[in-house]
């Protein structure tokens, strides 16, 4: 139910919290189709305000190649 609510709203209107929530259930396709392109896109509106689970989120993509090209030095960019 969360995750209908959070889908019906602009993109604008989204908590960091929230985006990373999407971002997650892109990653693992819970309620949605599973799509790491759109996980990640999600991640990073919510890092790029702060959110420290975004930004771990984003450095596990890096480190497992997961929707980008691995890249063990982005990882840790974004770890830190």
């Amino acid at each position: 139910r969360l995750l209908r609510q959070l889908l019906a709203r602009p993109t604008g209107r989204y908590t960091p919290v929230a985006q990373c929530i999407l971002g997650e259930s892109y990653s693992n396709g819970t309620g949605v189709v599973e799509d790491s392109a759109e996980a990640l896109r999600w991640y990073h509106l919510a890092a790029d305000q702060g959110n420290a689970k975004a930004q771990a989120s984003i450095g596990i993509c890096y480190a497992g190649g997961t929707g980008v090209v691995q890249d063990e030095r982005e990882a840790v960019r974004w770890y830190r």
